[in-house]
């Protein structure tokens, strides 16, 4: 038995990467879906954006993340006027297409061409898109891009251990748990321990096949309520 085949392996070190280059960076581009359009975050999305926010009277969705709740739109506008700019994370406002009004902000964050992996992260989605084909189908869009136009190979989601329906989402999505990062930051003054999740670009296939069966329109019916879960295409 030589090195190359210690512990039955034919090659400790892992496979080769054939071909393998850096990618591009993702750019401020427009991707455009049935029901949600995302477009790169600007000023001009503030007042639908605060009127989406404000229907969480509690300000529960801004729990885990590190800003927010606000207390006025002009709070509001400044923090979106200091990251508008930012490449990463690169940010997006998430337009419903039946209204034409902004109500949720996403973006690519934790950007790595060199190794081909991407993050999705402040996914900060108002009540008007939360558990709707809005918000599915903005993660779809995000995701098919980053893996079909960029060429990415690995496509990531954290979130904070505690946020259960976080967690829940991106299991639905088609994300595999990796671990928890323990004391991984701290946010708002408080611990975070971080759960990891990822796609690779050999899963990615089924995961688009299962989301685009949920998200056609004979899968809803008159009132916009899903007909099968997005599990029972897996």
């Amino acid at each position: 038995m030589n090195a190359r085949e210690l512990d039955g392996h034919k090659d400790p070190v892992g496979p080769v990467v054939e071909g393998w280059t850096p990618r591009l960076r993702p750019s401020r581009t427009v991707l455009e879906g049935r029901t949600v359009r995302l477009e790169p975050l600007s000023v001009a999305h503030v007042s639908d954006l605060f009127a989406a926010y404000s229907t969480d009277a509690g300000g529960r969705m801004w729990t885990y993340l590190s800003v927010g709740p606000f207390a006025s739109e002009t709070d509001f506008a400044v923090w979106i006027g200091s990251i508008v700019a930012s490449e990463d994370p690169l940010f997006f406002a998430a337009l419903d297409k039946a209204s034409g009004r902004a109500v949720g902000i996403v973006s690519y964050l934790r950007i790595d061409p060199a190794n081909g992996s991407i993050e999705v992260g402040w996914v900060t989605w108002s009540p008007l898109m939360q558990r709707s084909a809005i918000s599915t189908e903005a993660q779809y869009l995000l995701m098919k891009h980053a893996f079909e136009d960029l060429g990415y190979r690995r496509y990531e989601w954290k979130c904070n251990a505690l946020n259960a329906p976080s967690m829940k989402a991106a299991e639905r999505l088609g994300f595999t748990y990796e671990g928890t990062f323990r004391q991984a930051v701290i946010v708002k003054g408080r611990n975070r321990d971080t759960a990891w999740f990822s796609v690779i670009d050999g899963e990615w296939p089924a995961v688009k096949a299962s989301l685009e069966a949920w998200l056609k329109p004979d899968n809803f019916d008159a009132g916009g309520r899903q007909r099968r879960r997005l599990e029972d295409f897996r």
